[in-house]
């Protein structure tokens, strides 16, 4: 009997405790019990169809793969090197245009001017119509052009870190973020320079899709190839850290780098492969996205930028996993968001999730845990 009026003492103090010490976090507790139940309510009462909430769910985990293959990439580099690479965006934009320009010369040559389809659309005679390309009509070219995307985006952050990240290697982290800024909107508007600043379709004619049974939501064969090359290319990075040196020698460096350097490890060597796969991600998440959406802009990977960064932050800065988790988690929550906001919201919707979460664990959802 004693024990268990103590036992109850113990839990109320604790209660108690965690009242005091994290208000917002009770506060944050509450509105979410109150939006499950509202939502519940809402399907319950036909306001909200369970396929409209289905729809939702499709597009949010649709968006949250790009945001976490993405976010990998800038992972990779922070548990590595320790800065926050502002540039990553706009690796995403460029790997997407290098890919695309490659489908387009694949699958207009011979009938259009090759410059006019360099430049995607942009202007001349090549576009959306004239082309004709997706992952149906012209496979070949679609699966060149993600090769060729990875390929470049892989190249252009080996040889920006050779021309401006290494000789600030053992600068402060705030001149590394700096230059990143410089970086991002040098290649930023470079590309607006070659590309324009238009917003373009690229993919088109009918895209077949097949409906899930039982939902009854469609998934055309875009959204399908996104799905396939996101996930393959995660558990790509999943059985690399796992199963290879190179993996090994990575997870090694995000623990102790100068301890990863003592033990024989070679840090430079590691640092290169580090750029090339987290730029090869990050180039297929351009090219994929802009597959799955139709359309391409020389800004688009800044704005997903502060989408990738809040998954990379709330899965647990410099954890590959939980960047990886943090993109799906945003993803969802700025498509399910639309049940009680305008679209204009989902993004602070996003937002305020990753804040919820990091109220509660500062660390992130995956925190403490490095590289794996």
């Amino acid at each position: 009997m004693w024990n268990t009026i103590m036992g109850i003492s113990e839990t109320y103090d604790r209660g108690r405790s965690f009242v005091v010490e994290q208000p917002f976090g009770v506060v944050a507790g509450v509105v979410g019990v109150l939006l499950i139940v509202d939502l519940a309510t809402k399907l319950m009462n036909g306001s909200l169809s369970v396929l409209s909430l289905a729809l939702f769910l499709k597009d949010g985990l649709i968006q949250g793969l790009v945001i976490a293959l993405a976010g990998v990439g800038l992972s990779m580099t922070y548990s590595l090197l320790g800065f926050a690479n502002f540039a990553h965006g706009d690796y995403i934009t460029a790997g997407a245009f290098a890919g695309w320009a490659t489908t387009y010369v694949i699958g207009g040559l011979g009938a259009l001017p090759i410059a006019d389809l360099f430049l995607v659309g942009v202007s001349g005679e090549a576009n959306a119509g004239t082309v004709g390309v997706s992952i149906v009509s012209t496979p070949i070219a679609v699966l060149v052009g993600l090769v060729v995307a990875i390929a470049f985006t892989a190249g252009l952050a080996l040889l920006i870190d050779r021309l401006v990240y290494k000789p600030m290697r053992n600068e402060e982290g705030i001149t590394l973020l700096i230059a990143s800024i410089g970086v991002a909107l040098a290649l930023r508007y470079l590309l607006a320079f070659v590309f324009g600043t238009s917003r373009p379709g690229v993919t088109g004619g009918d895209i077949p899709g097949f409906e899930v049974p039982v939902i009854g939501i469609r998934l055309n064969a875009h959204e399908i190839a996104l799905a396939i090359g996101a996930v393959a290319l995660m558990v790509g990075v999943h059985v690399l850290l796992q199963y290879t040196k190179l993996g090994t020698a990575m997870r090694a460096m995000a623990d102790n780098r100068d301890l990863a350097r003592v033990t024989g490890i070679p840090t430079e060597r590691v640092v290169r492969a580090t750029w090339v796969i987290g730029g090869g991600l990050t180039g297929a998440a351009g090219y994929l996205v802009t597959l799955e959406t139709g359309t391409i802009a020389f800004d688009f990977g800044w704005i997903l930028l502060l989408l990738i960064f809040a998954a990379v932050i709330l899965g647990g800065i410099g954890s590959v996993y939980g960047a990886m988790f943090g993109g799906l988690t945003i993803g969802i929550a700025s498509t399910v968001s639309l049940v009680w906001l305008p679209s204009e919201f989902t993004t602070a919707a996003a937002f305020a999730v990753m804040i919820l979460i990091l109220v509660l664990k500062p660390s992130g959802l995956f925190g403490g845990v490095t590289t794996a």
